[in-house]
């Protein structure tokens, strides 16, 4: 794994066009709403939209698409052809182009049940992404890595200069994309920094099987269910708010530091006080259920923060008792919507 510490500056310019691949998602849509807000500021003439709809959804983004200078393409990362018709839409801004590539299978379970697909978009498509950069010589990319890449942690904090050693096919996904995009930083020089996500919540997360720890228990006490618990409870989580990372996403877009970037909240949760922390912001309490722990799960995790301070000038704004409480009033108002 390479390191990098020369460049140190931040928040120096802009592109002018700006592409999110995995735009309509949970973390794509938050981004794109601050992206249009600070655009002005920034001078970001166009922002174009990439995704497939697999797990990102149109309804994330609909309100943001009548925007001027905002183009959504319906475009899957992991074929080349597709990624083509990409590089044409935006090769008229040639030195001027940033990509926030964000697309990708992100769920444990699911890339353990798809490992060919999970390969296919988390590896192929960001070669295909990194190639597109390349042709159009893109000012940045930004990839969206996650704390997966290091596995079992051997000390807390975790730091950037924590041993890689995924304990799963999707932590290991995640850690060939950043070695890619270093390789294209070494052979073509493109700017390239890899922002290693910790445990992200916040509206719009992903519903279905495959949905994160902290949508299962708001959903399941808005529906009047019993959320489930895996082993005693006690494992932790280091739990970062969406438009904290969008905010974070932003400035490594404006940032020249190269490497890894850790994002999250510097705070180490329980899932057991997690729950709890739902429960008051719901206003409900039932006992949960308890179930074996699952394999590969890891027992500990925080993140050390101190390099996004120092090189993005980013912390997190929201903790943990607030953002939950922002995230149940979102899910009430959604979940009343639909019962229409």
């Amino acid at each position: 794994m390479m390191t990098y510490s020369w460049a140190l500056t931040w928040l120096i310019y802009m592109a002018k066009c700006v592409v999110i691949t995995g735009g309509a998602g949970f973390i794509g849509s938050a981004t794109l709403e601050v992206l249009l807000r600070e655009r002005s500021r920034l001078g970001v003439e166009m922002i174009v939209v990439v995704d497939n709809l697999y797990s990102g959804r149109l309804e994330n983004i609909e309100h943001m698409l009548h925007v001027e200078g905002v183009k959504f393409v319906n475009i899957d990362v992991s074929r080349a052809s597709d990624v083509e018709k990409l590089l044409q839409l935006v090769k008229e801004f040639r030195n001027e182009v940033g990509i926030l590539h964000l697309a990708a299978m992100v769920s444990v379970d699911e890339v353990y049940r798809f490992p060919s697909r999970a390969v296919e978009v988390n590896v192929v498509g960001t070669i295909n992404i990194a190639e597109m950069g390349r042709r159009v010589d893109a000012q940045r990319i930004v990839y969206a890595s996650s704390v997966a890449v290091y596995g079992e942690p051997k000390y807390l904090p975790i730091d950037e200069e924590h041993e890689l050693k995924p304990v799963n096919l999707y932590g290991l996904t995640k850690l060939m994309g950043e070695e890619i995009l270093w390789r294209y930083f070494e052979d073509y020089g493109i700017s390239v920094i890899a922002l290693r996500y910790f445990n992200v919540y916040g509206p719009r997360m992903r519903f279905g099987p495959y949905a994160s720890v902290v949508h299962k228990f708001i959903e399941a006490l808005l529906r009047g269910s019993v959320p489930t618990i895996y082993g005693d409870g006690e494992q932790t989580r280091d739990f970062v708010y969406v438009y904290d990372v969008a905010e974070a996403n932003l400035r490594a877009l404006e940032s020249r530091y190269v490497g890894p970037v850790n994002i999250g909240s510097g705070v180490e949760i329980s899932i057991n006080r997690l729950y709890s922390i739902v429960c008051r912001a719901v206003g409900t309490c039932p006992e949960p259920r308890r179930a074996p722990p699952r394999k590969h799960d890891v027992r500990r995790s925080r993140a050390s923060i101190e390099r996004a301070k120092s090189v993005l000038g980013w912390m997190p704004r929201i903790g943990i008792e607030e953002g939950i409480a922002l995230t149940v009033e979102w899910y009430r108002k959604s979940l009343a919507e639909k019962q229409r």
